[in-house]
């Protein structure tokens, strides 16, 4: 698949509201917890249809950073991407905990032209579809800098929609004793903080989380909570929850594995003079061991 329609899976995937979308984006580590002076964790980071097995488009790791334990960064290793699955592996040399994330902060704008509204207008009187496959089309940019709005949107359209993307797709390892460093918001799109350590997550537990937008507290954002293995069993068995006045929410994990914890929402906070509408995604991948 071509890298431009890798992008385009990957940047609709992250924005969309998560009741609404197909396709899901995650990191997994081979291992989250680990204990030693020259420790390797191998990562799988995919967009798919089916959690945590890779079977529509790999992840780009272009925006892919990890966070040492003393805030700085550590190089991803042997980094590969493949048709379904990127994979990379982290040293993890310090003691502590690593966090891993993949961070997009995009812009797309779209718009018609009056020869795309004469032809949705002639389909409409015709009973044929207006839009979408198949249909008359105005402009799209993806991936747009402020120079494409400037120079690549014609002086003639119309009905043009700019729109921010800010998205951020994480997960957690700790060696050794865990610490919290790493784990420090930058104020920017909506992040997890953990009240309860993430690499610290037993079955039967209760844990606690907060959750910023811009580095405020977050009420009413909904969270879904999906276990792994959904492609062997017959029902996803969701577990919903959302944030309080605080932005905090609590989850106790049923059983042990890996779990997918998504959501998203929209605003006018645009950092982009041009757009009109700012979409923020958030997904984490968390292990939950047994007790």
């Amino acid at each position: 698949m071509k890298r431009s329609l890798i992008l385009a899976a990957a940047i609709a995937t992250l924005v969309a509201p998560f009741g609404a979308a197909a396709h899901k984006q995650w990191i997994i580590p081979s291992q989250a917890v680990v204990n030693g002076s020259d420790v390797w964790v191998t990562f799988d980071g995919a967009v798919s249809n089916q959690l945590f097995f890779p079977d529509h488009v790999p992840m780009r790791l272009d925006n892919v950073t990890v966070t040492a334990p003393d805030g700085g960064k550590v190089e991803l290793k042997n980094a590969s991407t493949g048709k379904y699955r990127s994979t990379f592996d982290v040293q993890l040399q310090q003691q502590g905990t690593y966090r891993i994330a993949n961070v997009s902060n995009g812009i797309s704008a779209r718009w018609d032209t009056p020869e795309s509204l004469a032809e949705k207008a002639k389909a409409e009187a015709a009973g044929k579809p207006a839009g979408g496959p198949g249909g008359a089309r105005g402009g799209f940019l993806r991936n747009a800098t402020a120079e494409d709005l400037a120079t690549k949107i014609p002086k003639d359209a119309q009905n043009l929609q700019v729109t921010q993307a800010i998205g951020r797709v994480e997960t957690f390892v700790t060696n050794g004793t865990p610490n919290d460093t790493a784990l420090k918001p930058t104020g920017t799109g909506i992040e997890l903080v953990p009240l309860t350590h993430p690499n610290d997550l037993f079955a039967g537990e209760e844990a606690r989380f907060r959750v910023l937008v811009d580095g405020k507290p977050a009420q009413g954002l909904e969270f879904e909570i999906v276990r792994g293995g959904t492609r062997y069993r017959n029902t996803q068995d969701e577990i919903m929850a959302t944030t309080d006045a605080s932005g905090e929410f609590r989850v106790t994990w049923p059983e042990a594995g890996m779990y997918w914890l998504e959501t998203s929402t929209q605003d006018t906070k645009t950092s982009v003079p041009q757009a009109t509408q700012r979409r923020l995604g958030y997904v984490a991948t968390l292990e939950v061991l047994p007790q």
